[in-house]
């Protein structure tokens, strides 16, 4: 079975960054982390919801990696970040990263963007991150996770 052209720009991401997982499209969404879960047959919080934010007032935007089961606490999050987080709208999403929110993977993306990592990832043997469509996912460690995206670990709750 051949991927869907945007699970193969990840895979292709991903084979670049030494990774060895691979991308599986599945007949059942994985737009959101409950159904994500359900396709995959896995706890909530193992599911990597891929969040993009413009970091006021600069304006730039950020992609933050969150556990499944967890909410980012915005306020919290931007004034530890010496700014204010505002949710990117769906047109945001799409040119930042080339991908549609829903298929959103952890890197590939369209431009560069800082990368933060929801720490409560980490105590997953494997999580399952949004492999480029509504319908594309891929198991990876945590660890490696943190290594292809040189994302900054920090609690986001």
């Amino acid at each position: 079975m051949s991927l869907h052209p945007q699970a193969l720009r990840v895979q292709s991401a991903l084979n670049q960054a030494g990774c060895a997982a691979q991308v599986r499209e599945l007949p059942d969404s994985t737009r959101t982390a409950a159904e994500a879960a359900q396709a995959v047959g896995c706890q909530i919080g193992q599911i990597v919801k891929s969040l993009v934010f413009a970091l006021e007032p600069a304006g730039a935007l950020i992609l933050v990696l969150v556990s499944g089961s967890n909410r980012v606490d915005e306020k919290a999050f931007g004034q530890r970040l010496n700014g204010r987080l505002v949710k990117a709208n769906a047109d945001q999403v799409q040119q930042a990263t080339g991908y549609v929110i829903g298929g959103v993977p952890p890197l590939g993306h369209a431009r560069p963007m800082p990368v933060y990592i929801d720490q409560d990832l980490l105590q997953y043997d494997v999580v399952w991150a949004a492999g480029g469509t509504p319908h594309a996912v891929f198991p990876i460690e945590p660890q490696e996770l943190v290594r292809i995206t040189g994302g900054e670990v920090l609690s986001v709750r």
